[in-house]
Protein backbone atom coordinates (compact mmCIF):
# COMPACT_ATOMS: atom_id res chain seq x y z
CA UNK A 1 0.00 0.00 0.00
CA UNK A 2 1.54 3.28 -1.05
CA UNK A 3 1.50 5.89 1.70
CA UNK A 4 1.04 8.90 -0.52
CA UNK A 5 4.60 10.17 0.07
CA UNK A 6 6.35 7.57 -2.00
CA UNK A 7 9.00 8.33 -4.54
CA UNK A 8 11.98 6.59 -6.08
CA UNK A 9 15.31 5.28 -4.90
CA UNK A 10 17.59 2.27 -4.50
CA UNK A 11 15.74 -0.84 -5.85
CA UNK A 12 16.79 -3.48 -3.33
CA UNK A 13 13.85 -5.52 -4.53
CA UNK A 14 12.03 -5.31 -7.88
CA UNK A 15 9.14 -3.38 -6.34
CA UNK A 16 11.56 -0.63 -5.32
CA UNK A 17 12.74 0.00 -8.88
CA UNK A 18 11.56 3.29 -10.35
CA UNK A 19 13.76 5.81 -12.15
CA UNK A 20 14.84 8.72 -9.93
CA UNK A 21 14.68 12.39 -10.80
CA UNK A 22 11.90 11.89 -13.35
CA UNK A 23 8.78 12.16 -11.21
CA UNK A 24 5.70 13.37 -13.06
CA UNK A 25 4.33 16.43 -11.36
CA UNK A 26 7.67 17.85 -10.22
CA UNK A 27 8.14 21.60 -10.28
CA UNK A 28 7.77 22.44 -14.01
CA UNK A 29 10.37 25.20 -13.68
CA UNK A 30 12.90 22.60 -12.59
CA UNK A 31 13.45 20.96 -15.97
CA UNK A 32 16.26 19.14 -17.69
CA UNK A 33 18.35 22.29 -18.16
CA UNK A 34 18.10 23.12 -14.47
CA UNK A 35 19.02 19.54 -13.61
CA UNK A 36 22.14 19.70 -15.78
CA UNK A 37 23.10 22.93 -14.02
CA UNK A 38 22.77 21.24 -10.63
CA UNK A 39 24.80 18.25 -11.77
CA UNK A 40 27.60 20.56 -12.89
CA UNK A 41 27.43 22.40 -9.58
CA UNK A 42 27.60 19.12 -7.71
CA UNK A 43 30.60 17.94 -9.69
CA UNK A 44 32.36 21.26 -9.04
CA UNK A 45 32.17 20.94 -5.26
CA UNK A 46 35.71 20.50 -3.95
CA UNK A 47 36.77 17.58 -1.82
CA UNK A 48 36.74 18.60 1.81
CA UNK A 49 34.21 21.46 1.40
CA UNK A 50 33.30 20.26 4.82
CA UNK A 51 34.27 21.81 8.17
CA UNK A 52 30.63 22.63 9.04
CA UNK A 53 29.98 25.86 10.87
CA UNK A 54 27.23 27.19 13.10
CA UNK A 55 24.25 29.32 12.32
CA UNK A 56 22.73 30.00 8.92
CA UNK A 57 25.10 27.70 7.06
CA UNK A 58 23.09 24.73 8.28
CA UNK A 59 26.29 23.01 9.41
CA UNK A 60 26.50 20.73 12.40
CA UNK A 61 26.69 22.32 15.87
CA UNK A 62 27.13 18.95 17.57
CA UNK A 63 30.10 18.41 19.87
CA UNK A 64 30.99 14.69 19.84
CA UNK A 65 30.77 12.64 23.01
CA UNK A 66 31.41 9.13 21.72
CA UNK A 67 34.08 8.15 19.23
CA UNK A 68 33.16 6.96 15.76
CA UNK A 69 35.73 5.04 13.73
CA UNK A 70 35.72 3.74 10.16
CA UNK A 71 37.05 0.16 10.12
CA UNK A 72 37.68 -2.28 7.29
CA UNK A 73 37.12 -6.03 7.08
CA UNK A 74 40.52 -6.90 8.51
CA UNK A 75 39.83 -4.78 11.60
CA UNK A 76 36.61 -6.68 12.29
CA UNK A 77 37.70 -10.30 12.13
CA UNK A 78 39.49 -10.70 15.44
CA UNK A 79 37.78 -12.78 18.15
CA UNK A 80 37.79 -9.71 20.40
CA UNK A 81 35.93 -7.57 17.82
CA UNK A 82 33.45 -10.34 17.12
CA UNK A 83 32.79 -10.61 20.85
CA UNK A 84 32.14 -6.88 21.10
CA UNK A 85 29.90 -7.09 18.05
CA UNK A 86 27.97 -9.97 19.57
CA UNK A 87 27.49 -8.01 22.79
CA UNK A 88 26.14 -5.04 20.80
CA UNK A 89 23.59 -7.25 19.03
CA UNK A 90 22.45 -8.59 22.40
CA UNK A 91 21.66 -5.09 23.72
CA UNK A 92 20.53 -3.49 20.45
CA UNK A 93 17.54 -1.15 20.61
CA UNK A 94 16.06 -2.96 17.60
CA UNK A 95 17.32 -6.21 16.06
CA UNK A 96 18.78 -6.54 12.58
CA UNK A 97 20.28 -9.95 11.73
CA UNK A 98 21.66 -8.66 8.44
CA UNK A 99 24.15 -6.51 10.35
CA UNK A 100 25.14 -9.12 12.92
CA UNK A 101 28.64 -10.55 12.65
CA UNK A 102 27.56 -14.03 11.49
CA UNK A 103 25.70 -12.46 8.54
CA UNK A 104 27.73 -9.40 7.63
CA UNK A 105 31.24 -10.88 7.78
CA UNK A 106 30.47 -13.69 5.26
CA UNK A 107 28.70 -11.12 3.08
CA UNK A 108 31.74 -8.85 3.04
CA UNK A 109 34.17 -11.71 2.39
CA UNK A 110 32.25 -13.05 -0.58
CA UNK A 111 30.51 -9.98 -2.04
CA UNK A 112 32.99 -7.14 -1.38
CA UNK A 113 36.30 -8.57 -2.61
CA UNK A 114 37.73 -5.11 -3.36
CA UNK A 115 37.10 -3.90 0.18
CA UNK A 116 34.99 -0.88 -0.77
CA UNK A 117 32.79 -1.18 2.32
CA UNK A 118 33.76 0.51 5.58
CA UNK A 119 32.21 -0.12 8.97
CA UNK A 120 31.29 2.94 10.99
CA UNK A 121 31.59 1.91 14.63
CA UNK A 122 30.59 4.05 17.60
CA UNK A 123 32.43 3.51 20.87
CA UNK A 124 31.24 4.85 24.22
CA UNK A 125 33.25 4.19 27.37
CA UNK A 126 35.26 1.56 25.56
CA UNK A 127 32.17 -0.38 24.47
CA UNK A 128 30.86 -0.88 20.95
CA UNK A 129 27.60 1.12 20.96
CA UNK A 130 26.66 1.29 17.27
CA UNK A 131 27.57 -0.12 13.89
CA UNK A 132 26.61 0.40 10.24
CA UNK A 133 28.42 -0.59 7.02
CA UNK A 134 28.74 2.17 4.43
CA UNK A 135 29.95 2.42 0.87
CA UNK A 136 30.68 5.36 -1.41
CA UNK A 137 28.64 5.27 -4.61
CA UNK A 138 29.64 7.30 -7.65
CA UNK A 139 26.18 7.42 -9.22
CA UNK A 140 22.52 7.43 -8.26
CA UNK A 141 20.55 5.53 -10.88
CA UNK A 142 22.68 6.52 -13.78
CA UNK A 143 23.06 10.13 -12.68
CA UNK A 144 26.54 11.30 -11.63
CA UNK A 145 25.46 11.98 -8.07
CA UNK A 146 28.09 10.58 -5.69
CA UNK A 147 26.80 9.73 -2.25
CA UNK A 148 27.42 7.66 0.86
CA UNK A 149 25.01 4.76 1.42
CA UNK A 150 24.41 2.06 3.98
CA UNK A 151 25.66 -1.16 2.41
CA UNK A 152 23.24 -3.94 1.54
CA UNK A 153 23.14 -6.67 -1.05
CA UNK A 154 20.26 -8.35 -2.83
CA UNK A 155 19.83 -10.95 -0.08
CA UNK A 156 19.93 -8.54 2.86
CA UNK A 157 16.55 -7.05 3.67
CA UNK A 158 17.05 -4.50 6.43
CA UNK A 159 19.48 -1.56 6.46
CA UNK A 160 18.89 -0.35 10.01
CA UNK A 161 22.10 0.06 12.02
CA UNK A 162 22.79 -1.95 15.14
CA UNK A 163 22.62 0.56 17.99
CA UNK A 164 22.74 -0.08 21.74
CA UNK A 165 19.55 0.86 23.53
CA UNK A 166 19.72 4.47 24.73
CA UNK A 167 22.44 5.42 22.22
CA UNK A 168 20.18 6.04 19.21
CA UNK A 169 20.45 9.84 19.01
CA UNK A 170 24.15 9.81 19.85
CA UNK A 171 24.80 7.30 17.06
CA UNK A 172 23.07 9.40 14.40
CA UNK A 173 24.75 12.61 15.56
CA UNK A 174 28.17 11.01 15.42
CA UNK A 175 27.49 9.32 12.09
CA UNK A 176 26.21 12.48 10.43
CA UNK A 177 29.11 14.50 11.85
CA UNK A 178 31.50 11.90 10.42
CA UNK A 179 29.79 12.21 7.02
CA UNK A 180 30.17 16.00 7.24
CA UNK A 181 33.91 15.68 7.86
CA UNK A 182 34.46 12.91 5.32
CA UNK A 183 32.00 13.74 2.55
CA UNK A 184 34.63 14.00 -0.16
CA UNK A 185 32.62 14.27 -3.37
CA UNK A 186 29.49 12.76 -1.80
CA UNK A 187 26.40 14.97 -1.92
CA UNK A 188 24.23 13.17 0.61
CA UNK A 189 23.75 10.12 2.79
CA UNK A 190 21.30 7.56 1.45
CA UNK A 191 19.73 5.06 3.86
CA UNK A 192 17.91 2.15 2.23
CA UNK A 193 15.58 -0.53 3.63
CA UNK A 194 14.99 1.31 6.91
CA UNK A 195 12.09 0.31 9.18
CA UNK A 196 9.79 3.31 9.38
CA UNK A 197 9.00 2.99 13.07
CA UNK A 198 10.80 2.51 16.36
CA UNK A 199 13.36 4.39 18.43
CA UNK A 200 16.12 4.32 15.79
CA UNK A 201 13.83 5.85 13.17
CA UNK A 202 12.55 8.49 15.60
CA UNK A 203 16.11 9.38 16.65
CA UNK A 204 17.14 9.90 13.02
CA UNK A 205 14.15 12.20 12.46
CA UNK A 206 14.97 14.21 15.56
CA UNK A 207 18.71 14.54 14.90
CA UNK A 208 18.27 15.55 11.25
CA UNK A 209 15.66 18.15 12.20
CA UNK A 210 17.61 19.58 15.14
CA UNK A 211 20.69 19.93 12.94
CA UNK A 212 18.71 21.81 10.24
CA UNK A 213 19.66 19.26 7.65
CA UNK A 214 17.67 18.92 4.43
CA UNK A 215 16.30 15.39 4.46
CA UNK A 216 13.59 13.45 2.70
CA UNK A 217 11.89 10.08 2.68
CA UNK A 218 12.22 9.10 -0.96
CA UNK A 219 10.49 5.72 -0.82
CA UNK A 220 7.84 4.36 1.53
CA UNK A 221 6.46 0.83 1.31
CA UNK A 222 4.77 -1.76 3.48
CA UNK A 223 5.56 -5.45 3.55
CA UNK A 224 3.82 -8.37 5.19
CA UNK A 225 4.41 -8.88 8.91
CA UNK A 226 3.24 -11.58 11.30
CA UNK A 227 2.51 -10.03 14.69
CA UNK A 228 -0.13 -11.79 16.77
CA UNK A 229 -0.69 -13.65 20.01
CA UNK A 230 -3.38 -15.83 18.48
CA UNK A 231 -2.50 -19.47 18.04
CA UNK A 232 -1.84 -20.70 14.51
CA UNK A 233 -5.34 -22.13 13.93
CA UNK A 234 -7.13 -19.01 15.18
CA UNK A 235 -4.90 -16.74 13.12
CA UNK A 236 -5.47 -18.80 9.97
CA UNK A 237 -9.23 -18.66 10.54
CA UNK A 238 -9.11 -14.87 10.69
CA UNK A 239 -6.76 -14.54 7.72
CA UNK A 240 -8.39 -16.77 5.12
CA UNK A 241 -11.97 -17.29 4.08
CA UNK A 242 -13.56 -20.65 4.83
CA UNK A 243 -13.52 -21.62 1.16
CA UNK A 244 -9.77 -21.01 0.89
CA UNK A 245 -9.05 -22.94 4.09
CA UNK A 246 -11.11 -25.85 2.77
CA UNK A 247 -9.14 -25.83 -0.49
CA UNK A 248 -5.83 -25.88 1.40
CA UNK A 249 -6.99 -28.82 3.52
CA UNK A 250 -7.90 -30.64 0.33
CA UNK A 251 -4.47 -29.94 -1.16
CA UNK A 252 -2.81 -31.20 2.01
CA UNK A 253 -4.80 -34.47 1.87
CA UNK A 254 -3.99 -34.97 -1.82
CA UNK A 255 -0.32 -34.30 -1.21
CA UNK A 256 -0.28 -36.81 1.66
CA UNK A 257 -1.68 -39.40 -0.75
CA UNK A 258 1.48 -39.03 -2.86
CA UNK A 259 3.65 -40.58 -0.13
CA UNK A 260 4.87 -40.10 3.43
CA UNK A 261 4.47 -36.41 4.27
CA UNK A 262 6.44 -34.85 7.12
CA UNK A 263 7.12 -31.39 8.51
CA UNK A 264 10.61 -31.01 9.98
CA UNK A 265 11.38 -28.06 12.24
CA UNK A 266 14.83 -27.66 13.72
CA UNK A 267 16.95 -25.02 15.44
CA UNK A 268 20.15 -27.05 15.85
CA UNK A 269 23.13 -27.64 13.56
CA UNK A 270 22.40 -31.28 12.65
CA UNK A 271 22.50 -31.98 8.91
CA UNK A 272 23.19 -28.35 8.11
CA UNK A 273 25.47 -28.90 5.12
CA UNK A 274 23.02 -31.30 3.48
CA UNK A 275 20.12 -28.92 4.14
CA UNK A 276 21.97 -26.06 2.42
CA UNK A 277 22.78 -28.28 -0.56
CA UNK A 278 19.14 -29.32 -0.90
CA UNK A 279 17.91 -25.74 -0.56
CA UNK A 280 20.26 -24.41 -3.24
CA UNK A 281 19.26 -27.24 -5.57
CA UNK A 282 15.54 -26.75 -4.93
CA UNK A 283 15.70 -23.00 -5.55
CA UNK A 284 17.79 -23.44 -8.71
CA UNK A 285 15.22 -25.81 -10.20
CA UNK A 286 12.48 -23.18 -9.85
CA UNK A 287 11.69 -19.86 -11.46
CA UNK A 288 14.69 -18.17 -9.90
CA UNK A 289 16.96 -20.69 -11.58
CA UNK A 290 15.34 -20.01 -14.95
CA UNK A 291 15.72 -16.27 -14.37
CA UNK A 292 19.35 -16.61 -13.33
CA UNK A 293 18.63 -15.09 -9.91
CA UNK A 294 18.92 -18.16 -7.71
CA UNK A 295 21.62 -18.23 -5.05
CA UNK A 296 23.34 -21.10 -6.86
CA UNK A 297 23.61 -19.01 -10.04
CA UNK A 298 26.36 -16.96 -8.43
CA UNK A 299 29.22 -18.70 -6.58
CA UNK A 300 29.61 -15.73 -4.24
CA UNK A 301 25.95 -15.77 -3.24
CA UNK A 302 25.98 -19.54 -2.76
CA UNK A 303 29.07 -19.33 -0.54
CA UNK A 304 27.56 -16.45 1.41
CA UNK A 305 24.35 -18.43 1.97
CA UNK A 306 26.17 -21.49 3.28
CA UNK A 307 28.29 -19.41 5.66
CA UNK A 308 25.35 -17.33 6.89
CA UNK A 309 23.21 -20.40 7.57
CA UNK A 310 26.06 -22.06 9.44
CA UNK A 311 26.80 -18.89 11.42
CA UNK A 312 23.17 -18.33 12.35
CA UNK A 313 22.73 -21.95 13.42
CA UNK A 314 25.87 -21.89 15.56
CA UNK A 315 24.65 -18.67 17.17
CA UNK A 316 21.28 -20.28 17.95
CA UNK A 317 19.52 -17.84 15.63
CA UNK A 318 18.21 -20.08 12.87
CA UNK A 319 15.03 -22.06 12.41
CA UNK A 320 14.79 -24.43 9.46
CA UNK A 321 11.35 -25.58 8.36
CA UNK A 322 11.05 -28.29 5.71
CA UNK A 323 8.11 -30.04 4.07
CA UNK A 324 9.32 -33.53 3.16
CA UNK A 325 7.66 -36.09 0.87
CA UNK A 326 9.15 -39.59 0.98
CA UNK A 327 12.38 -38.17 2.35
CA UNK A 328 12.63 -35.50 -0.35
CA UNK A 329 12.26 -31.80 0.52
CA UNK A 330 9.53 -30.11 -1.52
CA UNK A 331 9.36 -26.80 0.39
CA UNK A 332 12.00 -25.16 2.60
CA UNK A 333 12.23 -22.04 4.73
CA UNK A 334 15.09 -20.45 6.70
CA UNK A 335 14.08 -17.93 9.38
CA UNK A 336 16.58 -15.77 11.26
CA UNK A 337 15.67 -15.47 14.94
CA UNK A 338 16.48 -12.14 16.61
CA UNK A 339 14.14 -11.79 19.60
CA UNK A 340 11.83 -10.00 19.97
CA UNK A 341 11.63 -10.32 16.18
CA UNK A 342 12.46 -12.74 13.38
CA UNK A 343 13.09 -12.48 9.65
CA UNK A 344 11.99 -14.90 6.92
CA UNK A 345 15.30 -15.08 5.10
CA UNK A 346 14.94 -17.58 2.26
CA UNK A 347 12.27 -19.95 1.00
CA UNK A 348 11.91 -22.31 -1.98
CA UNK A 349 9.49 -24.99 -3.17
CA UNK A 350 9.39 -27.78 -5.75
CA UNK A 351 7.39 -26.61 -8.75
CA UNK A 352 6.68 -30.22 -9.73
CA UNK A 353 4.20 -30.20 -6.84
CA UNK A 354 2.80 -26.73 -7.50
CA UNK A 355 -0.75 -28.09 -7.80
CA UNK A 356 -0.58 -28.87 -4.07
CA UNK A 357 0.71 -25.39 -3.07
CA UNK A 358 3.60 -26.73 -0.98
CA UNK A 359 4.96 -23.23 -0.31
CA UNK A 360 1.63 -22.10 1.15
CA UNK A 361 1.29 -25.31 3.17
CA UNK A 362 4.75 -24.67 4.63
CA UNK A 363 3.80 -21.11 5.54
CA UNK A 364 0.75 -22.41 7.37
CA UNK A 365 3.08 -24.58 9.43
CA UNK A 366 5.25 -21.51 9.96
CA UNK A 367 2.38 -19.68 11.72
CA UNK A 368 3.25 -21.58 14.88
CA UNK A 369 6.35 -19.37 15.15
CA UNK A 370 4.02 -16.67 16.48
CA UNK A 371 3.35 -18.94 19.48
CA UNK A 372 7.01 -18.69 20.54
CA UNK A 373 6.97 -16.47 23.66
CA UNK A 374 10.26 -14.84 22.63
CA UNK A 375 9.05 -13.84 19.14
CA UNK A 376 6.62 -10.89 18.97
CA UNK A 377 6.80 -10.36 15.22
CA UNK A 378 8.17 -11.89 12.03
CA UNK A 379 9.20 -9.77 9.03
CA UNK A 380 8.38 -11.53 5.75
CA UNK A 381 11.23 -9.76 3.89
CA UNK A 382 8.87 -9.97 0.91
CA UNK A 383 8.15 -7.36 -1.71
CA UNK A 384 5.16 -5.11 -1.19
CA UNK A 385 1.87 -6.66 -2.40
CA UNK A 386 3.37 -10.15 -2.53
CA UNK A 387 0.70 -12.35 -4.05
CA UNK A 388 1.04 -15.17 -1.53
CA UNK A 389 2.22 -13.94 1.87
CA UNK A 390 0.14 -10.75 1.84
CA UNK A 391 -3.04 -12.85 1.94
CA UNK A 392 -1.81 -15.01 4.80
CA UNK A 393 -0.08 -12.45 7.06
CA UNK A 394 -2.39 -9.54 7.84
CA UNK A 395 -0.05 -7.13 9.62
CA UNK A 396 2.30 -4.74 7.81
CA UNK A 397 5.74 -3.27 8.45
CA UNK A 398 6.72 0.09 7.02
CA UNK A 399 10.04 0.05 5.13
CA UNK A 400 11.43 3.34 3.86
CA UNK A 401 14.45 4.87 2.16
CA UNK A 402 15.76 8.27 3.26
CA UNK A 403 18.29 10.77 1.93
CA UNK A 404 20.01 13.26 4.24
CA UNK A 405 22.14 16.30 3.44
CA UNK A 406 25.77 16.27 4.63
CA UNK A 407 28.80 18.57 4.48
CA UNK A 408 28.66 22.34 4.46
CA UNK A 409 25.95 24.78 3.40
CA UNK A 410 26.67 24.75 -0.35
CA UNK A 411 26.65 20.97 -0.53
CA UNK A 412 23.40 20.81 1.40
CA UNK A 413 21.77 23.40 -0.85
CA UNK A 414 22.66 21.37 -3.92
CA UNK A 415 21.27 18.24 -2.29
CA UNK A 416 18.06 20.04 -1.29
CA UNK A 417 17.42 21.07 -4.89
CA UNK A 418 18.20 17.57 -6.18
CA UNK A 419 15.88 16.08 -3.56
CA UNK A 420 13.07 18.38 -4.64
CA UNK A 421 13.66 17.33 -8.24
CA UNK A 422 13.40 13.68 -7.21
CA UNK A 423 10.39 13.87 -4.92
CA UNK A 424 8.51 16.91 -6.18
CA UNK A 425 8.42 18.47 -2.70
CA UNK A 426 10.80 20.42 -0.47
CA UNK A 427 13.20 18.24 1.52
CA UNK A 428 11.33 19.02 4.72
CA UNK A 429 12.48 16.12 6.84
CA UNK A 430 12.16 12.38 7.28
CA UNK A 431 8.60 11.10 7.39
Amino acid sequence: MWSGRVFFTFPLKPSFARPPLERTGSNPAFGAGRLRHLLRAAQALPDGEINPTKGKTGGSTYRPVGQLHALDLQDLQSPQQEGRWQALAACAAQPNPFYEHWFLLPSLRTLDPQGKVSMLCLEVDGQLAGLMPIVRQSSYYGYPLPHIANWLHTNAFCGQPLVAAGMEALFWRELLAWCDRNAGKSLFLHLAQMPGQGVIHEALKLVAASDNRPAATVLDEERALLATRLDADAYLTQSLAQKKRKELRRQHRRLAEEGRLEVLRTRDVAGLEQWCHEFLDLEARGWKGRAGSSLAADPGNAAMFRQVIAGAANAGKLERLTLVLDGKPIAMLATLLTPPGAYSFKTAFDEDYARFSPGVLLQIENLSLAEDPEIAWVDSCAAQDHKMIDHLWRERRRIACHSVGIGGSLRRKVFAKLSRRETGVVAGGIA
